[in-house]
């Protein structure tokens, strides 16, 4: 606000001064290392040459006749994504600025999938739970399914959906007449890192001829390791699936990554028409991401991804990503050794816990003592954790994700954790 736009500018170094004092040292610094309080954009230097590269060459990515490499780079990506999830030949997608616009495809490629026009929106039924992203209802939303009926499935002692509580709550809308027709599973959530039973969900779907899609934003790039292709199986079974690059492959922010098993459900959704296009002829085999997304003006994206992968190769992903499992197991071993009640076993990289006190208070008393301790560890400083309500207990969260967060990153937080106690109950 001390430099405004105006007729004359300003020097280099002062506008460098400005940023660095104003924009990047204010409010939180997700790249860092201690910051394991939300799902953080990774920062990955790789990424940021990627990205001044796709700024100084200005290669329009969304149309193979005027971007032929920014698309073949797209398209090349989208099919390693695809491989990993263990989708056929069929499928396609493309890279959005993040998981809420390529939900947003997702929903509108089920819904004309399935032909629903305005009349049917009343009485067409949505399944997801507590813990779903709220990107999801949103899509529905703007998709102009406001009206469409969300039933919250109950979950199990691990916050994911119960399988059988599905069937039920399907069986129910048939006889009132409603119309089942999406399921919305998480390959990881926000709040405590839970991940659906995908492989019976993605059963219930197929027999009931609903849409099935997994919302795997977060935890959909561990299955880069051994155990995020175990606890992930069943996704390769979905419909439609979206991945963030920024979330689970440490890029940095503005990159989400939609995947639907029947590329041409994805391109009938999208399908559009100008008469000033009529030079850029689809060519045969290759797939213009602009015909698959609600983007027109495309920005070359696929750049900040491809340079890392291709320069680093897979390998020190898949490290970091292990590495990181290893450390929410060791920190939810760590902070229940110190004292506090923890959530369940992490089944990713996420994990909850709380400080009850001996004696136990009552509830609100509790949750203003946890109130206390996360405001105090904040204060601090030298960590960024966050908190969550879970069926009413002001719980604590850790969400380890950094590829820069290492043992001794944990450690502190306990330690940190350990003097907020101590000073509550001082």
């Amino acid at each position: 606000m001390a430099a405004p736009i105006a007729e004359r500018g300003i020097p280099l170094a002062a506008a460098i001064e400005l940023l660095e004092r104003d924009v990047v040292r204010p409010g939180g610094t997700t790249a860092s290392g201690a910051h394991l309080a939300y799902i953080p954009g990774g920062g990955i230097y790789h990424s940021a040459l990627g990205d001044y590269l796709a700024a100084v060459s200005n290669k329009y990515a969304g149309i193979f006749f005027t971007g032929p490499g920014p698309v073949r780079m797209e398209n090349m990506l989208v099919r390693w994504v695809a491989d990993l999830v263990g989708y056929p030949a069929s499928a396609g997608g493309h890279i959005a600025s993040g998981g809420s616009i390529a939900t947003l495809a997702a929903i509108v490629t089920a819904r004309d999938a399935h032909g629903l026009k305005g009349g049917d929106y009343a009485s067409a039924v949505v399944y997801l739970t507590t813990q779903a992203h709220h990107c999801i209802e949103k899509a529905l939303r703007i998709a102009g399914l406001a009206e469409a009926q969300v039933r919250r499935v109950p979950t199990d002692e691990r916050f994911r959906m119960r399988p059988e509580a599905l069937e039920q709550a399907i069986a129910a809308d048939r006889e009132r007449g409603l119309r089942p027709w999406l399921i919305a599973a998480a390959a990881g959530t926000t709040d405590t890192g839970a991940v659906d039973p995908l492989d019976a969900i993605a059963t219930i779907a197929e027999r009931e001829r609903c849409w099935f899609h997994v919302d795997a934003a977060y935890g959909g790039f561990f299955l880069l390791t051994e155990h995020g292709r175990g606890i992930l199986g069943g996704i390769e079974r979905s419909d439609s699936v979206v991945l963030d690059p920024h979330k689970s492959l440490f890029l940095p922010y503005g990159a989400g990554i939609v995947l639907v098993r029947d590329v041409g459900r994805l391109a009938a959704a999208h399908d559009y028409s100008g008469s000033y296009m009529q030079d850029a002829l689809r060519e045969p085999g290759e797939i213009s991401p602009a015909d698959l997304s609600p983007e027109l003006s495309k920005h070359f994206r696929a750049l900040r991804m491809w340079l890392p992968l291709v320069l680093l190769g897979t390998g020190p992903f898949r490290a970091a990503l292990e590495e990181k499992l290893l450390l929410a197991r060791y920190f939810h071993a760590e902070i229940q050794a110190t004292g506090f009640e923890v959530g369940p076993p992490p089944d990713l990289s996420i994990v909850t816990y709380r400080w009850v006190p001996p004696g136990s208070a009552g509830l609100e008393e509790v949750n203003r003592i946890n109130q206390a301790i996360v405001d105090g560890a904040r204060r601090d400083g030298r960590v960024f954790l966050s908190s969550t309500m879970l069926d009413g207990r002001f719980t604590l969260r850790a969400a380890v994700l950094s590829f820069r967060t290492h043992r001794r990153t944990i450690d502190l937080a306990v330690r940190v954790l350990r003097e907020q106690v101590a000073a509550v109950g001082a």
